[in-house]
């Protein structure tokens, strides 16, 4: 029969569970009830016995710890390989830490609630939070599946435990930009790299609302007259492994193009003749660039800052240095002092291409420069404006040693808070500035509705032309507002896009 063992100042009540197993009388929150009286806690045991015996009442669980069943539950997913690092990650930095000598049946809601208040206190944002609280949450409903225990605590009750009133946990409002402003931050994203190739992918992200690893894994064969076709994307794993896999949510789906769109990216692929690359074998439309990684600390400006400046072919320039009888005596003058005005210093080290983009250099090097004319606080480095020489309009980034002293100029902000990901924002947001049928906005985004009323929409050949006709307007738009501020560009594609309409 059951007994009743004295811990101090309480009783609890402890019953026969198996020949040398005992277990605790609980509540039905799981913990330990602590009786006043011996008399009490025996009772409540023997009670707990006559239903075990009875049949009336469950074995309680096997005793694991959560560290021993999360290794043995990662190692039977078969998931994405995006997916699996997520979950390892959110394991290993966030679960373990907090749960790992747990037993299983032994988690209760408020040990979870106080793991969440302390990843809140570090700070964590409040979104990364809810993540790793889903993948917990996960873990132990498996847990409970398995008989480990017998209610999951990670299930949140609506209202519980939080003051009344709006929601706490609301992040800051996604920043988008306007049609000139896409332009305007390809330019300049062009002009830190020194090539077409960022001016190209910029206004293919802002016009149809592609994410990330699609646009870094959009394959040639799959950008058509009319349309880009969406089938894989490239995710970058912690390894540096880029992994060509399906796009998010099996989003297949073909994207109209406007034919200023479909000629600017073919024209890019024309120009580029993309090769296969060595990692997946597959010709890509963009390949990365090494300045990505390093082009505000990397020394020495590049033979294109020079060309830009002057407003000649990176082969006059070559000429200048290595065939000057050839070149005209003002060309090459001129070429003498942006040289020296750049600290050009020949064979320098310079950025090289790569195969692909790295998402945190692109956004650091190349985007978030662009959309705020700074570049970000990294390592010993503080944030600081990206130096400029002012000529030719918008101005060149000065490179290398003493490129702060040199500078005449530096960018104001396009859009600050601006994100890659807030493109594809902002192509939503255009496409609902000109009324958009929400089907058809759904399937350029790769969304899915499952709601009634988006089965009985269907999207017709006169809403995509005029979504087409008003993607067109906005471009044609920005062109004249971008032409009203400077006739020209350093950036050659733009230069001739500009040029083309005068």
């Amino acid at each position: 029969m059951g007994y009743a063992e004295s811990l101090g100042s309480y009783w609890r009540g402890r019953y026969k569970l198996a020949p040398g197993k005992y277990a605790t009388v609980r509540d039905t929150d799981g913990e330990s009830i602590r009786f006043r009286t011996k008399t009490a806690a025996k009772k409540a045991a023997d009670a707990e016995e006559a239903k075990l015996l009875a049949g009336t009442k469950k074995r309680p669980p096997e005793r694991v710890t959560f560290g021993a069943y999360v290794n043995r539950w990662y190692a039977a997913q078969d998931l994405a390989a995006s997916t699996m690092q997520n979950y390892r990650r959110h394991i290993e930095e966030h679960l373990l830490p907090a749960f790992e000598d747990f037993a299983i049946a032994d988690i209760l809601s408020t040990d979870i609630a106080a793991w969440e208040k302390r990843e809140r206190a570090v700070p964590y944002a409040a979104t990364s939070i809810k993540t790793w609280r889903a993948t917990l949450h996960l873990i132990l409903a498996d847990a409970v599946d398995e008989g480990l225990r017998d209610s999951n605590p990670a299930t949140k009750r609506r209202g519980r435990g939080k003051r009344a009133g709006r929601s706490r946990n609301r992040g800051p409002e996604k920043a988008v930009t306007t049609a000139l402003g896409i332009l305007l931050l390809a330019e300049r994203m062009a002009l830190l790299s020194g090539r077409d190739d960022e001016f190209v992918a910029g206004i293919v992200k802002g016009y149809t609302g592609m994410r990330w690893g699609e646009i870094v894994g959009l394959e040639t064969g799959f950008v058509r007259p009319k349309s880009i076709r969406v089938e894989w994307q490239l995710y970058e794993l912690d390894t540096g492994e880029l992994h060509r896999c399906p796009p998010k949510d099996d989003s297949y789906r073909d994207i109209d193009t406007p034919n200023f769109l479909a000629t600017l990216l073919a024209g890019h692929i024309t120009r580029m003749k993309p090769q296969p690359c060595e990692c997946h074998g597959v010709t890509y439309a963009f390949r990365g660039h090494g300045t990505a990684n390093g082009s505000a600390s990397r020394p020495g400006a590049k033979l294109a800052d020079v060309a830009r400046r002057v407003g000649v072919s990176a082969g006059t320039v070559s000429n200048v240095l290595n065939r000057p009888d050839v070149v005209a005596e003002p060309t090459r003058l001129k070429v003498l002092e942006a040289i020296t005005d750049l600290g050009y210093v020949r064979n320098a080290a310079s950025g090289e291409l790569a195969a692909h983009w790295r998402r945190s250099g692109f956004a650091t090097w190349l985007f978030r420069p662009a959309a705020t004319g700074r570049y970000p606080r990294r390592g010993r480095q503080e944030e600081r404006p990206v130096p400029m020489v002012a000529e030719p309009w918008p101005g060149i980034p000065a490179r290398g040693r003493g490129a702060a002293k040199r500078a005449e100029a530096c960018w104001v902000p396009i859009a600050p808070g601006l994100t890659p990901h807030g493109l594809r924002h902002t192509h939503k947001t255009l496409m609902r500035e000109v009324g958009t049928p929400p089907k058809l906005m759904d399937e350029r985004m790769g969304h899915e509705d499952g709601s009634v009323q988006s089965r009985y929409d269907h999207i017709t050949a006169g809403m995509r032309k005029a979504l087409m006709s008003a993607l067109t307007e906005m471009w044609e738009e920005a062109l004249d507002a971008r032409r009203a501020m400077n006739p020209g560009s350093p950036v050659a594609v733009l230069d001739s896009l500009l040029k083309a309409c005068q």
